[in-house]
Formats: C-alpha cells, sequence, structure tokens
C-alpha cells in the first residue's frame, strides 16, 4: 500500500471516500440498488431496523452526492426508482470486496464454532 503524508486526516482520500459512503446504511443501499432492489418499499422491508425517514434521508444524501439517480415513472400512482450512477458503479469492486471479505469471516467464524 501506498504510504503518503498527510497534513491533516480532512485532507484524506480515506475520509473524503467515508463522507460519501460512510454510515450504517449508505453501502447496504447500494448493494441493495446493485442488485435491483431499487424501489422505496422493497429497501424498507429488506434494511431491518431502519426507519423510513432515515432511508428518505440516506436516499437523498446518496443523490446528492451523484451516487444514485432518482427515476419518477409517469403512473398513478408514481412509481419511482433507484439507479446506481456511473460514480455509483465505480464503487461496486469496493462493495464487492466487502462482500467477499465478509463471506470468508462468516465461514471462519462457523469453523471456529463447530
Amino acid at each position: 500500500m501506498e504510504k503518503i503524508n498527510y497534513k491533516s486526516i480532512e485532507r484524506c482520500p480515506v475520509t473524503a471516500t467515508m463522507e460519501i459512503i460512510g454510515g450504517k446504511w449508505k453501502l447496504l443501499i447500494m448493494y441493495l440498488i446493485s442488485n435491483d432492489i431499487n424501489r422505496f418499499g422493497k429497501m424498507s422491508m429488506m434494511l431491518k431496523g431502519i426507519s423510513k425517514q432515515m432511508l428518505t434521508s440516506q436516499l437523498r444524501e446518496l443523490e446528492a452526492d451523484g451516487i444514485i439517480e432518482r427515476k419518477i415513472y409517469a403512473e398513478i400512482p408514481p412509481r419511482v426508482e433507484y439507479f446506481l450512477t456511473r460514480k455509483g458503479k465505480s464503487l461496486l469492486p469496493i462493495v464487492n470486496m466487502m462482500k467477499e471479505w465478509g463471506l470468508a469471516y462468516i465461514r471462519e467464524e462457523e469453523l471456529q464454532l463447530n
């Protein structure tokens, strides 16, 4: 790993990334959207413990940061779906690496229990 001396942690690229995708829900929301779970109601059901207010807030932040886009369909009742933007899709390797690490961690934990 390349070592770079940053004068301030606020100017660190990891900090910049965490400002966009940090927190409990954003990566999970991106993971769901990347797996075609892109409607508010379905996301709300899949993300146990998230309030509708928090989901709305996280979706708005991801949209404001250019990670997702919202498409409103002119139907009755109106239908809204969320999609990853090009910028959002560029984060998928990070999400997938976290998924792979998590799978390995879970397997290791299960082996230790047996």
